[in-house]
Parts: C-alpha cells; structure tokens; sequence
C-alpha cells in the first residue's frame, strides 16, 4: 500500500510504457482483490489537476454499477480516462475520445473491458427490441452471431457458456473495430507508442482477466 498525494504530470507520463502502464493496472486490481488498495490525498490531487491531466490509459467499459473502473484497477484522479456505454462498444463518439485520450493527451493504452453477467450482452442474446436499447444492442449482434457458431446448446442468455463467449467475442470483435476504424490508433499501435488490449472483470472475486 503507498499513500498517493502526487497526480501524474507530463514527466511522469512520458516515462510510461504501454507495457508499465498494463502491469500498472493489473498491479492495482491485485491490490483491490486483497483489500489493499492505495490511500489518496484527493485534497492535494484536485489542487494538482486544475490546470491539466496526463493520464496513462483509457478504459472502454460497460455502465454496469458493479464495475467502477477506477475502483478495481486502483487508480485516482488524473490517472485514467474512462468512456461507458452499455455493452463496452465502440462507437464514433468514443473513438473520438480515444484517439483524444492517446494522440492528443498522451495516454500509452487502451484497454477495452468486458464483465462477467453482462446484462447489455444477455439482452443481445436474448435479442430484445425496446426503445433506443434495440439500436444500441445492435452493436454487440456481431458478437452474438460469432458465438451461435462456437457455442452449441441453446443460444439465450439462460445458457451461461453462450453468454461468457459472446462477452468475449465482444471484447475482441471491438478491439478489432477500433484498429479498423481509427487510422490515428491503428498508427500508434503500429509504432509501438500505444497498446490496445482487452479483458473481462469477474463479479464473483473482483479479479480482471486479459485476453
């Protein structure tokens, strides 16, 4: 456990490596699955973030309120950037802010995180029409088609093995949606100066698993 009382700077974030950065947050997620998670002085680190941010990742994750982003990987002000959309899908709006989050503000990684009983990935399963979630859940059929054919059994969310693999698939078919629709991310995967990576968080014992 270290008490944190000093927020990124630009020093600091050029001495990161996409690979440090990734190790950073498994290393934080282990300390929060041993209840042994780092105290802030979030006084002195709203004091030093007024004027800017350089924070070392950005996290593409779902809504969901048992998946609180900074939380499970132990970071703190001025540390991450986070953009949430029901389902952790990308979208022109987040890819915007991620191409804003690494080639403008000088992030190292992007890290694309599925979660264990995903509701918005059980209702594409399930595919449910209601309102706005209908052209929403769109984005993850992709996914679930993807799944019909590695999965036998029934293909609903009450088959728990059909609904695991399709949060996956939506993990991998977004990180390669990212590479295909982002030139400016593709680039800097390219060049080494950033990583795009994916995983799953579990509900039932807080731990985050890299695919």
């Amino acid at each position: 456990m270290t008490h944190i009382n000093n927020a990124i700077n630009k020093e600091s974030q050029d001495a990161f490596t996409a690979d440090s950065v990734l190790q950073d947050l498994l290393d934080g997620n282990a300390r929060f699955v041993e209840n042994n998670t780092n105290t802030v002085d979030t006084k002195a680190l709203v004091s030093q973030t007024e004027s800017g941010q350089f924070p070392k990742a950005v996290v593409l994750s779902c809504i969901d309120s048992r998946v609180p982003v900074e939380l499970i990987f132990d970071q703190t002000i001025g540390d991450v950037f986070v953009a949430r959309v029901a389902g952790n899908f990308e979208n022109i709006d987040i890819l915007g802010s991620m191409e804003y989050s690494c080639k403008v503000a000088g992030s190292k990684l992007v890290f694309v995180l599925g979660h264990e009983s995903c509701g918005a990935v059980k209702a594409a399963c399930d595919h449910v029409e209601l309102g706005n979630i209908t052209a929403m859940l769109a984005n993850i059929q992709p996914a679930v088609a993807l799944s019909e054919s590695q999965v036998s059994g029934d293909h609903t969310s009450s088959n728990t093995e059909f609904v695991n693999q399709t949060i996956k698939n939506n993990v991998l078919l977004t990180i390669d949606r990212i590479r295909e629709k982002s030139s400016v991310l593709k680039e800097m995967e390219d060049t080494g100066e950033i990583k795009i990576v994916g995983g799953v968080y579990h509900l039932s014992n807080g731990t985050v698993s890299l695919y």
